[in-house]
């Protein structure tokens, strides 16, 4: 009679690991893509409701597609500004709000300043 041996025994073992470790790998690679996505989203959206507060919708525009987004609304009410950009799948929503001239401009035209406030993606992903 022959014993049998522990040979190979582990080899199952093994393989669950490295199929865990690679699906771990692949969802923390597409997270990170969708955490890029979605930053790079807030950061259009923030310049492009900066520029349209300042200059107006074809600046909104302007900007938006300079980061790499399109401009998907833009509401403006009185000085403030709300922009939805799209880049790629992933949406993001920002304001601005230029402050109301409260001191009569004595050398000329001068630029109000602008108040910028970040809001969450409108659409996770």
């Amino acid at each position: 009679m022959h014993a049998r041996g522990d040979g190979g025994q582990l080899m199952p073992v093994y393989a669950v690991i490295v199929l865990v470790a690679g699906g771990a790998m692949v969802l923390l690679v597409h997270l990170g893509g969708l955490a890029i996505h979605r930053a790079h989203a807030r950061t259009a959206a923030d310049a492009a409701a900066l520029a349209g507060a300042a200059e107006g919708r074809e600046a909104a525009t302007r900007v938006a597609a300079a980061n790499g987004a399109v401009l998907e609304s833009f509401t403006a009410r009185g000085d403030d500004v709300e922009v939805t950009v799209r880049v790629d799948s992933t949406h993001a929503t920002a304001w601005a709000s230029r402050e109301p001239d409260t001191v009569p401009c004595r050398s000329g035209a001068q630029a109000r300043p602008v108040v910028f406030a970040t809001c969450q993606p409108s659409r996770p992903g």
